[in-house]
């Protein structure tokens, strides 16, 4: 049996302490899951056999398992089950990948999967003490991205920052400063020319309460002149800015997930087929370069091969990791990203998975490309891929 993707959305995606924040996660993964269900008219919450949401914190509002929470706030009948899954940056490809298998099973009919997360909400959490009643003091740590509260046992270099595992990857790859600032001037350049052409207007929902009407992250103006003036963030000599990597972000995202008989039931065609999908692993600082592997072994499990492959969303974690993808890859750089990616739109880290694949699925009908791939990197050495084909281009 094969599962297909039906409808997708998202919020805009918010800046840090931005047009979101006033908003909780529940509250916006409340909001994703509202505004599908808005734009599918067909469908009966009640005939929702399950919710997979992807979630990569838990520890504040998030409240553990944030996909029940949200569908209770949206309104969804109570017997609807829920459950959230963290695979961190991945979490809501992961989501999509675990819902399509449910429907492949037969487990149930319909899916819906998604995920969520507000950074700027992120809680600071306390270590409890190893004894009762310490004299000395203590610190909060902020929950909001990457390690913390590490085991000493971890090798320490596993545990280095984001930032510097990708300062680390320029170094083996050679991939310039230069490079990687034209790859970001791109990413804001395209986002905005998505939104003057209304590509993102069947995919974005406002929220409820908020103004924010677009992806808040975009410099429209952003030339790679501009950002060669902006300073290294991780080493004094590095090469990784603000600018060419992506920001904290808001957000949330929903994907409608179907079995072939789900058409009738929803009376609407499906907008892709996932057709293959794939997890790796490798040393966690290197895992900017996870998604090589991945969408390789998504790709093989689909049955076919980049050359058949008309369209990438590939989560822009760093312009670096990015760039050093593309290269191994050996693909047409202009098949990436087309309408925009994370540097500009935002990567809120919950939600950015479902963001790709309803991306992917509006790009193969625009282009009318047959196969597409999605696939982000996973702190800590993960990759996730999935391997989308549009129906309309296999007939």
């Amino acid at each position: 049996m094969n599962s297909y993707v039906y409808a997708a959305v998202r919020t805009p995606f918010g800046r840090f302490n931005g047009g979101l924040a006033g908003i909780r996660p529940d509250d916006l993964g409340a909001a994703a899951i509202s505004a599908l269900l808005a734009r599918t008219p067909g469908l009966d919450p009640a005939a929702l056999g399950d919710i997979v949401w992807g979630n990569a914190n838990g520890a504040g509002e998030d409240n553990r398992n944030v996909g029940r929470m949200a569908a209770l706030l949206a309104g969804l009948p109570v017997g609807v089950p829920a459950t959230t899954v963290n695979r961190l940056c991945g979490s809501s490809l992961d989501a999509v990948m675990a819902g399509s298998r449910t429907v492949e099973t037969g487990d149930a009919d319909l899916v819906l999967t998604g995920g969520v997360e507000s950074m700027t909400r992120a809680p600071w959490v306390l270590p409890k003490p190893d004894r009762a009643f310490p004299a000395g003091d203590t610190a909060a740590v902020s929950t909001t991205l990457g390690w913390r509260l590490v085991n000493p046992r971890m090798p320490k270099e596993w545990t280095v920052s984001l930032g510097e595992a990708n300062e680390q990857l320029q170094e083996r790859f050679g991939i310039s400063r230069a490079r990687q600032d034209a790859f970001a001037a791109r990413s804001h350049q395209l986002s905005h020319q998505a939104w003057e052409d209304g590509f993102y207007d069947d995919l974005v929902a406002p929220v409820d309460g908020t103004d924010l009407t677009r992806d808040e992250g975009i410099r429209p103006g952003s030339t790679p002149d501009q950002l060669a003036g902006l300073r290294p963030v991780f080493r004094d000599d590095g090469t990784i800015t603000a600018g060419n990597a992506s920001p904290l972000s808001d957000g949330a995202s929903a994907v409608l997930l179907g079995s072939e008989a789900a058409a009738d039931t929803l009376g609407s065609a499906p907008l892709a087929r996932i057709a293959g999908r794939a997890a790796h692993a490798l040393e966690p600082q290197s895992f900017g370069f996870a998604p090589v592997a991945a969408a390789e072994a998504a790709l093989a499990r689909a049955g076919i091969g980049w050359s058949d492959v008309g369209a990438v969303e590939l989560n822009e974690a760093f312009a670096v990791q990015s760039l050093a993808c593309v290269d191994a890859w050996k693909i047409d750089p202009e098949i990436v990203n087309r309408r925009g990616g994370a540097i500009a739109l935002g990567h809120p880290l919950g939600a950015s998975g479902g963001r790709l694949v309803g991306t992917l699925a509006a790009v193969l009908r625009e282009s009318r490309e047959r196969w597409g791939v999605a696939a982000l990197c996973i702190g800590v050495g993960q990759a996730l891929a999935v391997v989308l084909e549009n129906p309309e281009a296999a007939r």
